[in-house]
């Protein structure tokens, strides 16, 4: 008996356009991940929740490992122009009042742990490059987020806890 690949599941804001959320699917599949389930988020939320965009529940070593082969370096830009177009906040239209929004972030989720990585928009081309040689195993609690002046992912809670 084999095993059935890991499943990716994302959790999307309902602002979320169809066609990123095609792109999300597709970016995934990309990375050799079978279709992701993909669900949207209820109208009620509450304060505490972290204003992320879209929220990938997935097995989080073996994709950032994935990541990093060379067979899926096609992939790979996908899924960062992907996250970028995502996270950025749609602009009102020209002519009104509309109110902007700040730009919010794609959440990592490791399936088995429940570790949490921040995918912003604007992040560097070496931020995921070290992102797909992480090791999991030395963090706590997240969530990760990479620290441009120190140039590495960190977890703030993990550094206070010791």
């Amino acid at each position: 008996m084999t095993d059935a690949p890991p499943r990716a599941e994302l959790l999307l804001d309902r602002e979320v356009p169809e066609e990123l959320r095609q792109e999300l699917v597709a970016a995934f599949a990309g990375l050799g991940f079978p279709p992701a389930r993909v669900r949207r988020v209820l109208d009620h939320r509450g304060a505490a929740d972290i204003p992320w965009i879209a929220l990938a529940s997935l097995p989080l070593q073996a994709f950032l490992s994935g990541l990093g082969a060379e067979a899926v370096r096609d992939a790979y830009e996908q899924f960062k122009g992907v996250v970028r177009r995502t996270a950025r906040p749609a602009s009102p239209a020209p002519g009104t009042l509309g109110e902007a929004r700040e730009a919010r972030p794609i959440v990592l989720q490791d399936a088995a742990t429940g570790l949490d990585i921040v995918l912003e928009p604007d992040l560097p081309a070496e931020a995921y490059e070290k992102l797909t040689a992480l090791d999991l195993t030395r963090f706590e609690v997240g969530p990760l987020h990479y620290d441009r002046a120190q140039g590495r992912w960190r977890s703030v809670l993990d550094e206070a806890a010791g």
